[in-house]
């Protein structure tokens, strides 16, 4: 079977991650996290990966180099890969997924939750410096940022969507159901 290319588009919380881990343990999945890039070059700076200077530094890195500057340097990591399933996590924009499109077994997959399950995984997942002092009027602010205004008309372009308001064993379950129809 060739490489299956999953790239995941989603809401801030919306459980993107999640859905890749249970792909890595039982798919033997690599994952790919466009913000990665960017973090990488924010631990060089030394500064901290807060949301603000992730989204700086996007907007600065992609007017300096082009749009899909990340889609490109995504596209060689996948090429490198040497798994069976890859997962890309963290698309937001139509530019994220212009090279990998050229892939025949890419697929487009929206993983989508309501907002106030988003806002409530946000506040516990800690996963970026200040998410556990967010208040739901700054979660509402941050679903207006640049980077976050396009996931919409990108998840509208998904050929397969994982509706992750429930529980990890209905996700699991989305999941299997997720790779069996690409078998």
């Amino acid at each position: 079977m060739p490489k299956l290319i999953l790239g995941f588009v989603g809401q801030a919380g919306s459980g993107k991650n999640t859905a890749a881990q249970l792909l890595k343990s039982k798919y033997n999945a690599e994952i790919f996290v466009f913000s990665d890039i960017l973090q990488d070059i924010l631990k060089r700076l030394f500064l901290l990966p807060t949301r603000d200077n992730l989204i700086r530094l996007s907007q600065t890195v992609r007017q300096g180099f082009g749009q899909d500057i990340l889609s490109n340097t995504m596209e060689k990591q996948v090429e490198a890969c040497k798994a069976d399933v890859v997962v890309v996590d963290g698309i937001r924009r139509f530019e994220d997924i212009a090279d990998l499109k050229k892939y025949p077994h890419f697929h487009l997959v929206e993983i989508a939750a309501p907002p106030k399950v988003r806002f409530e995984r946000l506040k516990q997942r800690n996963e970026k410096p200040g998410e556990t002092e967010m208040t739901w009027d700054d979660f509402q602010a941050m679903s207006q940022r640049e980077t976050e205004i396009h996931i919409a008309q990108v998840g509208e372009k998904a050929e397969s969507k994982v509706d992750n308001s429930g529980d990890l064993e209905g996700l699991e379950k989305q999941i299997d159901a997720l790779i069996a129809s690409f078998k």
